[in-house]
């Protein structure tokens, strides 16, 4: 089986890569530049968002992994169907779940919800995975950790469950080629909900270094922001972390469900990514 992968160099793309080569399937990447993928990659370089790959791009392809790019996914995926692609697997998010009144109208949520409807438009089948808060998120702190020890942020306490980057490549790489998960939704979080604080100690318990989260108000962070997001990004933030004070993350069943075993911890993760922090 040959499975087509677009957002191949992104870390849920890198770790799909490694999960289909070794349950020894085919692999064909789409890249911009294609560098640092495995060899045994089939490599096409473009860009997936101008719908204009050439055919050989699909030639034996049976389904694709639909990374959500800001613009352009419609054309990726009518070309797809066009050259016979059978299946769809949709990287979205859940906040296109609209569980809640945050969820609504955020940027998130809108720009998930037109991916996953440009998608369904084509007819063919596909599974849509909606993970919550990535664990790769907590990147952002990486420099403050390596230079202070120490993270600013609001809402210490609130609780979230940050999912490993590795466990929505595995569901992908099970949904790419088992037809029983076409036309499903999951949902996907980490296995357990943590305050800020405790995600940082996570990543302390890694490294071997005690960290310090300082508190700061949500205009402290948002004034400290506003050079590096866009303000609708920043109030998604705040306003999930401000819900989350009140009602933790709840853990949502999509891993087990499709794997069959429980979520990689945050202290898993934190030690995956040692290097980034250490």
């Amino acid at each position: 089986m040959i499975v087509l992968v677009t957002g191949a160099t992104g870390l849920i793309g890198r770790s799909l890569i490694l999960r289909l080569l070794e349950a020894g399937h085919q692999v064909r990447a789409v890249s911009r530049e294609g560098q640092g993928l495995p060899i045994e990659v089939e490599i096409v370089l473009g860009d997936f968002t101008l719908g204009d790959l050439p055919a050989s791009a699909f030639r034996g392809v049976s389904s694709a992994f639909v990374f959500p790019a800001q613009s352009g996914v419609t054309r990726f995926v009518r070309q797809a169907k066009d050259q016979g692609v059978g299946r769809f697997v949709v990287l979205s998010s859940l906040a296109a779940s609209q569980e809640h009144a945050r969820d609504k109208n955020s940027i998130s949520a809108l720009h998930h919800l037109e991916i996953e409807a440009q998608v369904r438009a084509t007819g063919v089948p596909v599974t849509i995975l909606r993970p919550g808060t990535f664990s790769s998120n907590l990147l952002s702190w990486a420099h403050s950790i390596r230079r202070t020890g120490a993270v600013q942020g609001p809402y210490p306490l609130s609780r979230q469950a940050p999912i490993h980057e590795g466990d929505i490549a595995t569901v992908a790489a099970v949904a790419l080629v088992d037809d029983r998960h076409a036309d499903k939704v999951y949902a996907l979080s980490g296995p357990e909900a943590l305050t800020r604080v405790e995600q940082l100690q996570a990543i302390g318990a890694a490294i071997g270094r005690s960290l310090r989260y300082d508190e700061i108000s949500p205009e402290a962070f948002a004034q400290g922001m506003e050079r590096f997001m866009p303000a609708p990004v920043i109030k998604m933030l705040l306003d999930y972390w401000s819900d989350t004070s009140t009602i933790p993350d709840e853990i949502k069943p999509g891993v087990e469900e499709v794997t069959g075993r429980k979520g990689l911890t945050l202290r898993k993760w934190a030690e995956d990514h040692r290097a980034d922090f250490a």
